[in-house]
């Protein structure tokens, strides 16, 4: 644990020590020693608090402590030295608890760089030689192998490639990519091997390039000013003056110091902290890991919220959505299906894999294939209970002698909409043309509602997919707009837009995959959905939904709203009460000491308060 952290969690323990310490040296006759010791931890507190104070100045803030610290020399040179060890307490005690609120969970880059491809496999005259990422040179030769990631940016060598694009583009469904293609580094090896040309170094490549927006957001976003911090601005001038007004009219510093302690804001001390705490438990108890009280604050007043698309408003998988069957032999709907399935059970294909889940979800009993064969990327055929079965693309089924004029049916329709097509061939007939898209994700067509209530103004989605799917999508979620074939540095420009117009800041960016890493580390609030390969998303996050639900970034709004509402009120009433005291001071009728113990009254009443954020 590092030092300051330490140091913050241990200050509160060694001041009650020392406050303890000073009552039993007065107990035992010996008063001097214990206000010597009640005066050595004033002053002790004084020097840290003094330095913080000092920066916070000097970045053009006010700081909720500076009034304890006011508090604390006024008591210190007065004599009253138990009520500045009360405050110290008081002041050391709700730094430890916010610090605890705002440790954040994550290391910005460390999974981002720990995916990064290191190694690869370059052609040599010998053959393949093993090398680092780095040393790879424009017009290398690179063999990239089925479920390696690509290392550089290249040109396919190969007749062609299939590649999953969906950490870098959104692209649910693996994309074929024919010779002298482009491909990015970052993207998945689909299918078998091939060979690519590099086009760039690796320092240059897409991946790379990711990174390095990740890092330049994460220093663009402006600091954020406490709630606390921002009622200091006020309440300081305020204390400092009825202070002053007070030592004027009686003639007694004691006095003016008897104000300052019972204005001390414990209420922002200590409640505000205590209010957004509990507002993260109380995402955390929804399934919604908030790394730190700003977020919740942030969350609390968001008018913008930004979705991706796949893996976020979907479920990045395909599923099957349509199975049209063309003739064949006469087989049914699921007999087709059964067929298909038993055969893919041996492919890893993700389309396969679709498959297979369709048919378990129905319940069909699944047969054992055998002498299967398959091109991967393409198809695949065997013998399952008796028949034939070859299960593929259209192209490749009219290649094992499928009938030619029936296969069309599968180029129909394409992948334009964000589908895409496969055919089942039953003895030598073509039997079905089985459509498949990305899923919407149940709970997400009631998102928009229900973050429209939460006090969302703008709900849209931003996705590196195509038009046509976003806009489905889009309809179907009733988003306020949609932005499509966005790359990352186009969401990134997006965020930055929204967040410069003061109708719809705060923004909110909630994805899950690596193209969303730099929007969300710059956004206000960056939301990750923590699915199959969204470590990266959930690492430059400020909350990560943990189960398997886009309602949560709802719930998460609605939490932070009364959280930080919560906040507000605790603070309003405790300033309320320390005012009415500070009159009372003033008049000369609420010492010091008294003032400091009255103080932690209004603390317990504002504390019971803010408590309430635990609740639903």
């Amino acid at each position: 644990m590092p030092s300051t952290e330490l140091r913050t969690r241990l200050l509160p323990l060694v001041t009650l020590t020392l406050i303890v310490a000073g009552g039993a040296l007065h107990v035992a006759g010996a008063p001097t020693a214990g206000d010597a010791v009640w005066a050595a931890t004033v002053a002790t507190m004084l020097i840290p608090l003094t330095v913080s104070i000092v920066r916070t100045l000097a970045s053009g803030r006010v700081g909720v402590d500076a009034i304890a610290l006011v508090a604390m020399a006024g008591a210190l040179a007065v004599g009253q030295y138990l009520a500045g060890a009360v405050i110290a307490l008081m002041l050391s005690g709700g730094n430890a608890l916010e610090a605890s609120a705002s440790r954040r969970a994550r290391r910005e880059l460390t999974a981002l760089l720990e995916r990064m491809p290191t190694i690869a496999h370059r052609r040599a005259a010998g053959g393949w030689e093993e090398v680092p990422v780095g040393e790879l040179a424009v017009d290398d030769t690179v063999l990239v192998r089925a479920g390696e990631l690509v290392p550089v940016d290249g040109a396919v060598r190969s007749p062609e490639a299939v590649i999953d694009e969906s950490a870098l583009t959104g692209e649910p469904l693996p994309v074929t990519h024919a010779r002298g293609a482009i491909v990015r580094s970052g993207a998945a090896n689909a299918g078998e091997a091939f060979e690519l040309e590099a086009t760039r170094l690796a320092s240059e490549s897409a991946y790379a390039n990711i990174v390095r927006l990740v890092r330049a957001a994460e220093t663009q976003r402006a600091p954020f000013v406490r709630i606390a911090d921002r009622y200091a601005a006020f309440f300081l001038p305020l204390t400092l003056a009825l202070a002053a007004v007070a030592w004027a009219a009686s003639g007694d510093p004691v006095r003016a110091v008897a104000v300052l302690v019972v204005a001390t804001p414990c209420p922002l001390i200590l409640a505000a902290p205590i209010a957004i705490v509990s507002g993260v438990s109380r995402a955390a108890r929804s399934g919604v890991i908030v790394k730190g009280g700003a977020a919740i604050e942030r969350l609390g007043e968001a008018r913008t919220v930004l979705l991706d698309k796949t893996g976020t408003l979907t479920l990045g998988t395909p599923a099957v959505r349509e199975i049209a069957l063309l003739g064949g032999n006469g087989e049914g709907e699921e007999e087709v299906l059964r067929l298909a399935a038993s055969l893919d059970q041996l492919s890893a294909h993700v389309l396969a894999e679709a498959l297979v889940h369709e048919a378990e979800r129905r319940r069909l009993e699944l047969g054992e294939p055998a002498d299967a064969v398959e091109e991967p990327g393409q198809g695949m055929e065997g013998t399952v209970d008796g028949h034939r079965v070859a299960v593929g693309s259209a192209a490749w089924l009219r290649s094992r002698g499928y009938d030619g004029e029936a296969a069309e049916h599968g180029d129909e329709g394409g992948d334009g909409a964000g589908l895409a097509k496969i055919l089942v061939g039953v003895d030598g007939r073509l039997a079905a043309v089985v459509t498949m898209a990305d899923r919407l994700r149940e709970d997400a067509r009631e998102l928009s509602g229900e973050l429209r209530a939460a006090g969302v103004r703008r709900v849209a989605m931003v996705t590196g997919d195509r038009r046509s799917v976003a806009e489905r999508i889009g309809a179907e979620t009733g988003l306020d707009d949609v932005h499509f074939e966005q790359s990352p540095e186009d969401k990134l420009e997006v965020v930055r837009k929204m967040r410069a117009d003061p109708e719809l800041a705060p923004v909110v960016m909630v994805g899950d995959g690596v193209n969303d890493a730099p929007a969300l580390a710059i956004a206000d609030v960056g939301i990750a959905m923590s699915g199959p390969g969204a470590t990266v998303s959930s690492e430059t996050a400020d909350a990560v939904i943990t189960v398997d639900r886009i309602d949560r970034v709802a719930a998460a709004v609605t939490i932070g709203r009364r959280a930080l509402g919560i906040a507000r009120q605790s603070v309003v009433l405790g300033i309320g009460l320390s005012g009415i005291a500070m009159l009372f001071a003033a008049a000369g009728y609420i010492p010091p000491l008294a003032g400091a113990l009255l103080q932690e009254g209004i603390d317990v009443a504002v504390i019971l308060n803010a408590l309430r954020a635990l609740t639903e």
